[in-house]
């Protein structure tokens, strides 16, 4: 596929429309509405997964933590990781061409920020890279934001993260959400249609018990594994806050000193 193909709708494009941005072609606009059709919690559940992401950065940085290592990362717009933590070290890394394109592009003059292309099942490649530009003799935020279930138990992602986890410092964070509900859009052959006809289809219903196996020894900082609208919001919920139907679990996990 090319870099730039406006004609085959891309996950990452589709992700950066979802969240109001402009990198994405009218292909990734159609698909999107395709979606929101069958699923319409779809949209809001892309824009909860970014806030989500948004406050554990906040979080993570508060906690003196200044660099991110951010795992099959889309497009790095819409409030992206340097953005909420301009002074920290970033490592993006994805595996898709599309992303890459646009990821150096947008990254191009930043000294904070660098981009890697590689597949995160990958680990000993983009430790080695990622060791060139982060210091990993010391904590590192471990980002797996709304990637790992599309990855099924067959690709490994569980011996992937944990070879993550042993190769950071004391003190690392883990930073995952993960939908638990990806039998709502795998069930639908409408649905399915939508991302078979994207750049990345495929991936794994996990249970909350199998999402927590990912943090391993790492210890869930509070509230835990709960509905990434739940982590540590910022406001209470309002009466008539819509509940989303899908479940989108998340957590912070700290590695033990």
């Amino acid at each position: 596929m090319r870099q730039s193909d406006p004609h085959t709708p891309n996950l990452a494009r589709m992700y950066d429309y979802m969240l109001g941005g402009k990198d994405n072609f009218a292909v990734d606009r159609l698909a999107i509405e395709q979606l929101a059709e069958l699923v319409p919690e779809a949209v809001p559940l892309a824009r909860a997964n970014r806030a989500f992401l948004q406050r554990a950065v906040r979080y993570v940085s508060a906690a003196g933590v200044t660099q991110f290592l951010d795992l099959g990362s889309g497009l790095p717009t819409q409030g992206s990781v340097h953005e909420v933590a301009p002074e920290a070290r970033v490592v993006y890394v994805d595996n898709d061409p599309v992303v890459a394109a646009h990821a150096r592009a947008l990254l191009a003059g930043s000294g904070r920020a660098a981009f890697l292309e590689a597949d995160l099942l990958d680990h000993g490649e983009v430790l080695a890279h990622a060791g060139r530009f982060l210091d990993l003799s010391r904590p590192v935020a471990i980002v797996l934001v709304s990637i790992l279930h599309f990855l099924p138990d067959a690709a490994g992602p569980q011996d992937a993260v944990a070879a993550l986890r042993e190769a950071v410092a004391p003190g690392s964070h883990l930073v995952i959400s993960h939908a638990t509900s990806m039998a709502r859009l795998s069930d639908e052959e409408e649905t399915r249609g939508v991302y078979r006809g994207s750049s990345r289809s495929g991936g794994a219903d996990r249970s909350p018990a199998e999402i927590r196996g990912f943090f391993g020894g790492f210890v869930l900082d509070p509230p835990g594994l709960v509905q990434a609208v739940d982590w540590r919001p910022d406001r209470p919920k309002l009466v008539g806050d819509w509940s989303l139907p899908s479940s989108l679990m998340a957590g912070v996990a700290k590695k033990p000193d």
